[in-house]
């Protein structure tokens, strides 16, 4: 009976690689793997053969789907690939880290199992957070990955790097400390509890796959009554597994994942090459290729087939790479020719070379790459690698695989209506005429009713109100996010359907209501509509603060406008509406009355996107009562002044006040009667958000002007900074226009240049020039 342990790197194809090759030498009898053994019943779908890496397994509380753990394994991992290997031999494998039923007991979320610090000194902390890195340290490299991928990744076929690998782990766990961490403990106490009971069990010999770290324990086994005490009375509960797709970004480092690594893109291309051989398809796939083989002279002796293998299949690495860096150039109209290729490969070689390499890592090729290709920008590097080193592969589970009903319903939409789940954004742009596209809309909105926001909607171009713009990016994560919604329904629409319901019950505030309203009519909840309908009269009824009825009626005026576009029924929002409407005109001007200036604000706002939603609703009724309204307000004794300002502007903009109206309101104020600080509101109020009034208008040019003349010295300074606020939100142009006019001290009218305002001598001195142009005399 004999125990083989096999140390290794999550995600790295050179551990991978070397395992199939000693577990082929080996042919066990069973495959213990480091990982949940609550997954076991997941194991068989690895060999099925809709089953495409990058995936997870993700074990969840059924009770609370928000404690979830997500195990990766990309195609290169060496968990998988032993996986692969007991499954296509038929041996039993199993999974061996503590149960997840006790983890999530304790209301645990981790990602993957990651090594904690222990109280040690600084040295010994950087030894247990990255062992690998301190060895990389040691051996003068920058980083544990770059050491890694030297010394192992990088290897031919050679079960002698577990050894080295073990070796180098039990010199570090003996230089330091024992871990004062009860979960490490109490990990590799089950993982020795379980190698044991496959000894009981007969099997003779065991292969056990696990993290390089935990391989010196394993190894050297304390008496199972040690380890049965730490196991003994773990709090449990109950899990749930399934498989996940996954991404090569989630792999990666920056993604937060503990276990990550920093290019699975350029991992994965490694084992591919390893896998097809290399040499073959890449003299296909480039025919200039054969121009940057090694030992090109012909006077250099003939070296042996082996090493001629091995040299060919090492440059075939770096070219296949190239060839995906140039496919990825061209694409953005990038120079990437041949030429420019070959020089990329020999200088990366020449790296490669200068640094006693066996053959170019992927440091050399993108400083080559870089070098050479991207003519030393930082510009077309951040692409290669955010669509090359890193990568955004999505996987594919098998239809067989265990879903709530929540995520079987999405799937069978997904396909459906065409919408495919990509980890790369995807711009799309809906038609509402067209029944597929308007399917596509209400998925997407009851989705992110329901939390899982897997589009963004994006501005279109044009006023057509048919046009819907969506940013679509699927992330791994909304799997998790479907569980939890799955309390709500067995399908996307009965779920959105309840969950409004429950909303409704649960808002607050009006405008949450109205936000909710829209919600529902966007992704077509006729079931949800009328319980949200009569919530929201009633919450109208009772609420007597104007500025929330004025923030609840644009998310209305929104349905209103688009609803025919959508094929919706809004004939219930329409007496909402009215009666909205009816009692905000009635309230506003008391509302208004004795406001300091940051209420004044808050109601500006609500006066604004009140005369939008009133303009967007376009009813002769709604309009002459809010002008109504807004009259009053411009000629209420003691408003603010920064409301009495916008409703001039807003009456001016709709064609209800002419110049001489404006003008004497103007006036009176800017007079002497009115405060400054008053006045400048008022200004605020009048003109924000648009300058070129002020430039085109030369009466109202010429009141500011004399109002702005005649102040004091230290009321313009105080007054200052309110003047500035107002013209800083005008347009550069504008503000540009303003400056010359100041400077030149004329005015412009509109209707053209005054004859008295043309320079005759200037205007003479160009006339020889004009002629000259024209060939007359």
């Amino acid at each position: 009976m004999s125990i083989h342990i096999f140390g290794i790197r999550h995600h790295g194809p050179g551990c991978a690689r070397s395992l199939c090759h000693a577990l082929h030498n080996l042919k066990p009898d069973i495959l213990l793997v480091e990982g949940p053994p609550d997954g076991d019943g997941m194991l068989p779908l690895v060999a099925h053969p809709q089953m495409q890496p990058p995936v997870a397994l993700l074990v969840y509380r059924p009770d609370q789907p928000q404690q979830a753990v997500y195990y990766p394994f990309a195609i290169f991992s060496p968990e998988w690939q032993g996986i692969d290997y007991a499954l296509t031999q038929g041996i039993p494998v199993r999974f061996m880290d503590l149960p997840l039923v006790h983890q999530l007991a304790e209301g645990e979320r981790r990602d993957v199992p990651v090594e904690r610090l222990g109280d040690g000194g600084a040295e010994e902390q950087e030894i247990q957070v990255d062992p690998l890195g301190y060895l990389a340290r040691i051996a003068g490299y920058s980083d544990g990955e770059r050491w890694w991928e030297q010394l192992v990744e990088h290897r031919q076929e050679n079960t002698d790097v577990f050894e080295a690998i073990l070796e180098a782990m039990t010199a570090l766990r003996q230089e330091i400390p024992a871990r004062d961490d009860p979960k490490e403990a109490q990990r590799e106490a089950y993982m020795r509890k379980l190698i044991r009971a496959a000894q009981k069990e007969g099997f003779q010999r065991i292969a056990v796959v696990c993290g390089a770290w935990h391989a010196p324990a394993l190894v050297d086994m304390p008496a199972a009554k040690a380890d049965n005490a730490l196991l003994k009375g773990l709090a449990k509960t109950k899990v749930a597994a399934t498989w996940i797709p996954w991404t090569y970004g989630r792999l990666a480092f920056k993604s937060g994942y503990g276990a990550g690594i920093e290019s699975p893109g350029w991992y994965g291309h490694l084992w591919d090459c390893y896998q097809d051989g290399g040499v073959d398809s890449t003299l296909s796939q480039g025919g200039f290729c054969t121009n940057v083989t090694i030992n090109r002279d012909k006077r250099v002796p003939k070296p042996a087939p082996t090493q001629l293998i091995i040299n060919n299949q090492q440059s075939a690495i770096a070219i296949r790479w190239l060839i995906k860096v140039a496919r990825l150039l061209r694409q953005q109209d990038l120079d990437a020719s041949s030429a420019l290729m070959i020089e990329t490969v020999r200088l990366a070689e020449s790296l490669a070379a200068l640094r006693d390499r066996s053959l170019p890592g992927l440091l050399e090729l993108n400083e080559a790459t870089q070098t050479v290709l991207c003519f030393g920008s930082d510009v077309p590097m951040g692409l290669i690698q955010d669509q090359l080193i890193v990568g955004e592969r999505l996987g594919e589970v098998p239809d067989d695989t265990p879903m709530v009903p929540l995520q079987r319903d999405l799937q069978q939409q997904q396909k459906r209506l065409r919408l495919r789940a990509n980890p790369t954004e995807k711009q799309y742009e809906l038609d509402l005429r067209k029944t597929n596209d308007l399917a596509r809309s209400h998925l997407l909105h009851r989705l992110d009713l329901l939390g899982i926001p897997w589009g963004i909607r994006q501005s279109t171009r044009g006023k057509g109100t048919f046009k819907e713009g969506w940013r679509l990016q699927w992330h791994p994560e909304f799997a998790v996010k479907l569980i939890e919604a799955g309390i709500w329904g067995n399908t996307i629409d009965t779920a959105a359907t309840a969950y409004a319901r429950n909303q409704a019950q649960q808002a607050q505030a009006l405008p949450n209501l109205t936000q909710l309203v829209e919600t529902v009519l966007l992704a077509n909840l006729p079931d949800a509509l009328p319980e949200v309908m009569h919530r929201l009269q009633t919450e109208a009824t009772l609420n007597r603060d104007v500025a929330q009825l004025m923030e609840a009626l644009p998310p209305l005026a929104q349905v209103l406008r688009y609803g025919n576009v959508r094929q919706t029924d809004t004939r219930m929002i329409t007496s909402v509406v009215n009666g909205l409407v009816t009692r905000i005109c009635l309230g506003l001007p008391l509302a208004c009355a004795s406001l300091d200036d940051e209420a004044a604000r808050h109601i500006d706002q609500r006066i604004q996107q009140m005369n939008y939603a009133i303009s967007l609703l376009n009813n002769p009724e709604y309009k002459q009562s809010w002008q109504k309204v807004l009259r009053q307000l411009a000629d209420q004794a003691n408003l603010h002044g920064l409301l009495a300002g916008r409703s001039c502007r807003l009456l001016l903009d709709a064609g209800v006040f002419n110049g001489n109206d404006t003008s004497r309101r103007l006036e009176f104020a800017l007079s002497h009667a009115s405060e400054p600080p008053q006045a400048a509101a008022w200004i605020e109020g009048f003109l924000q958000g648009s300058g070129l009034l002020l430039v085109h208008d030369s009466t109202l040019w010429q009141i500011i002007d004399d109002w702005v003349t005649q102040l004091p010295g230290e009321t313009f300074t105080g007054i200052l900074p309110l003047l500035r606020r107002t013209f800083a939100s005008f347009s550069t142009a504008e503000r540009r226009q303003i400056g010359e006019r100041v400077k030149g001290g004329t005015s412009v009218e509109t209707t053209g240049i005054k004859e008295e305002e043309i320079d005759c001598d200037r205007a003479n001195a160009v006339l020889p020039i004009v002629a000259q142009l024209l060939g007359v005399k």
